[in-house]
């Protein structure tokens, strides 16, 4: 997808980022020490570096207690894999280039839900220049994987309401986000505001799958750990996957039938076929994130193919591409390069 209408580099790299703006009416903000104000009269803080455009995490306050738990987990520089590379490659439509180098020099990427980083390092290894906002506090864990630099800034921000002025990212990149928002059709509709003409959307999305409906026991423990408070769900899924995952290791052993009927009762999530290459550590670790992350979500909706499609067409854009991969459903497509013609 990225290639077309890459930007030129001069020795200033600011001049290449979107400045911040309003994200209540758009207008320019100004800056201070402790933070930036709009003429409208909104004010938005700045701690440990990083701008706060919200007031709080809202239904996203699980996450961010999770990557901050799990800072590195799943990051391919710590892992030694490329499991991350892969996958965000994939949906980016670049993971068959011939192209040796950097696959997106100097595209003005902005990462929407970028969690503690995972995909960001790939996107700044591919030489972008890299917004990353998140609505939790894993903003903080962010900064900590990869630095802010003159590549680098990260914001803790909404994606329904975002801290830019429309179209002017080269790329909006958004993996494991849309599903657990409130309204996944109109935060594809905010993340595509932000592209501009000849630019690119690449995100993700839960597929409707027969596991989705007899998954018994991930249906029957969500019942009780939304009753949970948010700081008693991290440790209550660490003490059920501790219990339930040497079970999970020793069926794996036995072939993927008998692993299949456990993990339909068994609310815990594991890789020992999916990823055997893990370490016992970092199955666990896995484990624990993507069950906390399946049971703690405020939000879980599902879609199939044919509805990204019509969303994506909807909304104008082309070259689109939807297929089953990854989580569940992979969607990327650009915006045209003129519009009625305009640019």
């Amino acid at each position: 997808m990225p290639g077309a209408g890459i930007i030129e580099v001069g020795t200033d790299t600011t001049t290449l980022v979107p400045p911040y703006a309003c994200p209540y009416d758009l207008r320019e903000l100004t800056s201070s020490p402790t933070g930036y104000s709009c003429p409208g009269g909104h004010s938005f803080h700045v701690r440990g570096g990083i701008p706060r455009f919200v007031d709080s995490a809202d239904y996203a306050e699980a996450f961010g207690r999770q990557w901050n738990r799990f800072r590195t987990t799943q990051l391919d520089s710590h892992t030694g894999l490329a499991l991350a590379e892969r996958r965000a490659l994939r949906c980016i439509g670049l993971e068959h280039s011939n192209d040796n180098g950097p696959l997106l020099e100097h595209e003005r990427i902005l990462e929407v839900g970028c969690g503690a980083g995972r995909f960001t390092e790939v996107l700044l290894k591919h030489g972008a220049l890299v917004t990353s906002v998140d609505l939790s506090s894993a903003v903080d864990a962010n900064a900590v994987t990869s630095p802010p630099s003159e590549r680098h800034r990260i914001a803790q921000a909404d994606a329904r309401a975002l801290p830019f002025a429309p179209r002017q990212f080269d790329g909006v990149f958004c993996l494991g986000v849309v599903q657990h928002t409130p309204d996944p059709e109109r935060t594809v509709a905010e993340l595509y505001e932000q592209v501009r003409p000849g630019g690119w959307l690449a995100f993700d999305h839960y597929a409707f799958s027969l596991s989705t409906v007899t998954w018994v026991g991930m249906h029957a423990a969500r019942r009780i750990f939304k009753r949970l408070p948010a700081d008693r769900k991290l440790p209550a899924v660490e003490r059920m996957v501790d219990s339930l995952l040497p079970l999970h290791a020793k069926v794996a052993r036995w072939g993927r039938s008998p692993a299949r009927v456990l993990s339909r009762v068994s609310p815990v999530l594991s890789y020992y076929h999916v990823h055997p290459e893990l370490s016992p550590d970092l199955q666990r670790d896995w484990a624990v994130l993507d069950t906390h992350d399946a049971l703690a979500d405020a939000y879980k909706h599902h879609r199939r193919t044919g509805q990204l499609v019509e969303c994506l067409s909807a909304l104008g854009l082309e070259e689109i591409v939807v297929h089953r991969d990854g989580n569940g459903i992979e969607a990327r497509g650009r915006r045209p390069s003129v519009i009625d013609g305009h640019g």
